[in-house]
């Protein structure tokens, strides 16, 4: 790799080095007893009455180095370190002290900075001689298990040091033990000297990306009513903005550095969200957000962090661009949300912080890359992929680091992260110790890389997607120092890429095989994208029956993307529940809109309506529904006229409606039917419900029986009628026979009229009495028809003086 090109610059003469490596071999006792340890220590260990150690040798003293300062010293400087010393033998140690130590020479390559740093033991050789003198700590005893703080200040002109470069600096602790009394050296730690005290002739362009990115928090879920309250998974996105919090330390610390800002959109969108009314799920319910006024204050702060700066937006919720490559190009609709995430992007940035962002660029995964995953990350626009050396190796034996963009064909432009830069602060970083050797090795690498050539080249730094806030502080830390420095000075990321590429640098993309086995592991599996894309349809086919389309479309099409975000690498069940829960709430919304079960319906007839109930249980109007009754056997129960009938449906937020159907019945029995809700382009819409109908058939038999008992009642009407006018007409002639003489009032005719009486009875038939002559004339008849029925009776109870009743 270029990084580990040797260093070009200039080096002590032979005779100068000759005379360190004598004066370091004469300095006196402490390095003579450092040199007897390799012969003498054997033998101590192998005597019989040594007493046990826990350990032995460089490693019978833990030294930690807690702080440098400065780290990259200049004329006049004086080089303090602090740190502490723990025996972690049994034996107490004597007569101890601790020193600094400089290298005899400067390194001279990049990997000469690594080999060091792994480097174990004592090398009196390449750890160089003890300054000494008063510039040491001394320890009458340390007891075993017992850390010990100690803190050395020496001039850096007590240091030797000569020409420009990186030099090595150890801190050791000599001392005696029971089991060998001699001085020695039972511990030792090593780090980084950068030295440039003087305005370098060409510096380094540097750019390092300060990314502000946070995993999913926001739901697809919704409160009731019309401001749609947002819900999140947990409240971990409010401990990260509030004081300490890593993004929090993120934004107070990159407001005073030179970076070019890296945004997801999520989290600003997830942010804004907070602002107002806003709620945390809390095992199986949910409970109101309460940091609003953090939320406020973190947006506000970064507002004014970013004005006049560079600010890159990521597509929305930062998209897996490897695993969409490798697993999810060839699921419908995949490639076409990766658009839709980086369209999204400029708006929400721009309307949120009021700056115009850059689009441009996309981001895979460690800076890995392959064809496929090239051709993803350009088909959403961006013209520009961040690559990383590691991945896009150099093969061409450059004896230094090339700047960072590299053509690479289709008016596409890697621009290649340095990864050793990269990924300078990816440890633990909570230790002062870590956070202390991290700094001084990631300024030694830059300096070293400097002074690698005399040509000015652009370096990019692209760290770690989320920083923890110790590795914040740390980055920070070693930024400032950096652009303190006298050898580096800032450059936007869009100048780095717009920067005239080395044509000697290495321009072809690794083929798929030499993808990082580890990262393939992490990526998305193409199940995650069909439940995408199932998801996708789910959604489709709900948002076509809404009124207010956008209430829905918008979050569940933004939580899609956050399904897809680089965050849930190496969290792959998290990504998996946060899918279902996803799938879940949409099933959800749409049940809320259904057919109501329904009972078995009992049909008399030949024709009738069935009723069938839509229900809407959500907060907005649905349309564009139509509802479909269709009989199992039409043969036997026709709805409509058809084998089926059709309604559309039209039904307001919390309300039903009941859709009656006219059906018509051919022959007896039950029949299934069929009730089916539609969306307007002919798909299904939620379940069926099936129900029975028992239909009962009335037959022509029942209908004759039920003419002829309508003509009997028809008759004896008529007959009543006749009755009653020969009734009339007799009591006209008795009144007219008493106004004459007794041979006068008897006629042959009339004697016949009267002999005769006829009854009818409620029952419709009619009877005749042939009585007594002298029976009692009948009473008048009412003369209305609607007038109340009159009973005669005559006092004689004998039948055949018995009087005509009729009853109506």
């Amino acid at each position: 790799m270029a990084e580990a090109a040797d260093f070009q610059g200039t080096t002590p003469s032979p005779a100068r080095r000759w005379l360190v490596r004598t004066g370091a071999l004469i300095a006196g006792a402490p390095l003579l007893a450092g040199l007897l340890q390799f012969s003498a220590a054997p033998q101590a260990q192998a005597a019989p009455t040594a007493a046990p150690t826990d350990a032995t040798g460089t490693n019978t003293v833990s030294v930690s180095l807690d702080s440098l300062s400065p780290s990259a010293p200049t004329d006049g400087d004086t080089v303090t370190v602090s740190g502490t010393v723990t025996n972690r033998g049994k034996q107490t140690i004597t007569d101890a002290h601790v020193g600094l130590r400089v290298g005899s020479a400067p390194l001279t390559t990049r990997s000469s900075i690594d080999s060091a740093a792994k480097r174990n033991g004592f090398d009196p050789f390449v750890d160089g001689a003890e300054v000494g003198g008063k510039y040491v700590e001394k320890f009458s005893k340390l007891v075993s298990g017992v850390a010990q703080p100690f803190t050395i200040s020496v001039p850096v002109n007590k240091l030797d040091l000569g020409a420009d470069g990186v030099y090595q600096l150890a801190v050791s602790l000599s001392g005696q033990t029971s089991a060998a009394r001699y001085d020695q050296i039972l511990g030792i730690q090593r780090t980084f000297l950068p030295w440039h005290p003087d305005e370098a002739d060409t510096r380094t362009k540097t750019t390092y990306l300060w990314p502000l990115i946070s995993s999913s928090h926001l739901t697809a879920e919704t409160g009731p009513g019309e401001r749609q309250t947002p819900t999140f998974l947990d409240d971990e996105l409010a401990k990260e903005i509030s004081a300490g919090g890593r993004l929090e330390q993120m934004l107070a610390l990159g407001k005073d550095l030179d970076v070019t800002w890296v945004i997801d959109p999520d989290l600003l969108a997830s942010v804004v969200a907070m602002t107002e009314s806003y709620s945390v799920r809390s095992g199986s319910t949910t409970v109101p957000g309460r940091s609003q006024a953090v939320a406020k204050a973190w947006l506000a702060e970064l507002e004014t962090a970013v004005q006049g700066k560079e600010v890159v937006a990521l597509p929305f919720a930062d998209p897996d661009l490897a695993s969409l490559a490798q697993n999810g190009k060839g699921v419908t609709g995949s490639l076409s949300r990766l658009k839709d995430a980086t369209d999204v992007a400029a708006d929400t940035v721009e309307n949120i912080l009021h700056v115009q962002p850059n689009t441009e660029f996309a981001w895979p995964a460690n800076g890995a890359v392959d064809p496929s995953i090239i051709k993803v990350a350009t088909s959403a626009g961006a013209d520009k992929v961040i690559a990383r050396s590691d991945s896009l190796q150099e093969n061409r034996g450059l004896s230094y680091t090339p700047t960072a963009a590299r053509p690479i064909g289709g008016g596409t432009t890697a621009v290649v992260a340095d990864a050793q830069l990269s990924t300078a602060f990816q440890r633990d970083m909570t230790k002062a110790e870590s956070s202390t050797l991290a700094v001084q090795r990631f300024l030694a690498q830059s300096l070293m890389t400097n002074l690698q050539t005399d040509k000015q080249r652009s370096i990019v730094i692209a760290p770690q997607r989320m920083p923890s806030a110790s590795q914040a502080r740390t980055m920070a830390q070693a930024l400032t120092t950096l652009q303190g420095g006298t050898w580096s000075q800032f450059q936007d990321l869009s100048a780095a890429a717009e920067a005239k590429p080395d044509p000697n640098a290495s321009t072809r993309i690794p083929s798929a095989s030499a993808y990082p086995r580890s990262l393939r592991k992490q990526a998305l599996p193409k199940s995650a994208f069909q439940q995408i894309h199932g998801t996708q349809s789910d959604l489709d086919r709900f948002k076509v029956i809404l009124n207010r389309q956008s209430r829905v479309v918008t979050p569940f099409g933004r939580t899609m993307d956050r399904e897809m975000s680089t965050s849930w690498r190496g969290h792959a069940a998290d990504a998996r529940a946060y899918r279902d829960g996803v799938q879940s709430y949409l099933d959800t919304l749409t049940s809320q809109v259904r057919l109501i079960e329904k009972s078995e319906t009992k049909l008399s007839g030949r024709s009738a309506t069935i009723p069938v109930t839509v229900q809407n249980n959500l907060v907005q109007g649905v349309d564009n529904l139509t509802l479909r009754l269709t009989s199992q056997l039409p043969k036997r129960l026709k709805i409509g006229d058809d084998d089926y009938y059709e309604q559309s449906i039209d039904i307001s937020g919390g309300h039903s409606e009941s859709v009656k159907f006219t059906t018509n019945a051919e022959a007896n029995g039950k029949v299934d039917v069929v009730a089916q809700l539609y969306t307007k382009d002919g798909q299904k819409y939620g379940a069926p419900v099936v129900f029975t109908v028992s239909v009962t058939e009335i037959t022509p038999t029942v209908m004759l029986v039920i003419a002829g008992g309508v003509l009997l009642l028809v008759l004896a009407g008529f007959r009543m009628y006749t009755q009653r006018k020969r009734a009339a007409a007799r009591q006209a002639a008795e009144g007219a026979s008493q106004d004459k003489s007794p041979a006068e009032r008897t006629s042959p005719g009339e004697e016949a009229n009267t002999e005769a009486a006829a009854v009818v009875h409620t029952d419709g038939v009619v009877h005749t009495d042939e009585g007594d002559s002298s029976a009692e004339p009948m009473a008048d008849a009412p003369e209305h028809p609607s007038d109340p029925a009159t009973d005669t009776a005559s006092e004689n109870t004998d039948r055949s003086g018995t009087g005509e009743r009729v009853d109506r």
